[in-house]
C-alpha cells in the first residue's frame, strides 16, 4: 500500500468520465479474496457509520484514489454515490 501515496485523487464525481479497461487488477487468488471482504466491510461502514474509505483504483490512464462512501456492492461493481460505478477488477485497494 506504501507504493501509493503518491497515486493522483480524483473527485466521485470525476468517475462517471473514466474509461476502465477489461483487465483484472490484481492476479494473486488471496488478493482478490482479501478485496472482497474489504469491499464488503467498507460497504457495511458507509451504509451503517456513513464512514468514508480510500479506494484505489486503476482506469486506462493508471492508478487513482478517490475517498469516498460505498453505497453497494455487486459481483461486477462498488456502487458509490449518485450510482458512479467502479468495477471491482480494477480496484487495487480499499481502506
Amino acid at each position: 500500500m506504501n507504493g501509493y501515496r503518491s497515486v493522483p485523487a480524483v473527485e466521485k464525481e470525476d468517475i462517471k468520465f473514466l474509461r476502465f479497461p477489461n483487465q483484472e487488477v490484481l492476479r494473486d487468488k488471496k488478493d482478490k479474496y482479501c478485496r472482497s471482504i474489504n469491499v464488503e466491510r467498507a460497504m457495511r461502514l458507509g451504509n451503517l457509520e456513513h464512514e468514508k474509505v480510500k479506494i484505489i483504483f486503476a482506469d486506462d490512464q493508471g492508478a487513482k484514489k478517490v475517498e469516498t462512501t460505498i453505497w453497494g456492492v455487486t459481483e461486477k461493481a462498488v456502487i458509490l454515490k449518485q450510482s458512479t460505478i467502479i468495477p471491482l477488477r480494477r480496484i487495487i485497494s480499499v481502506n
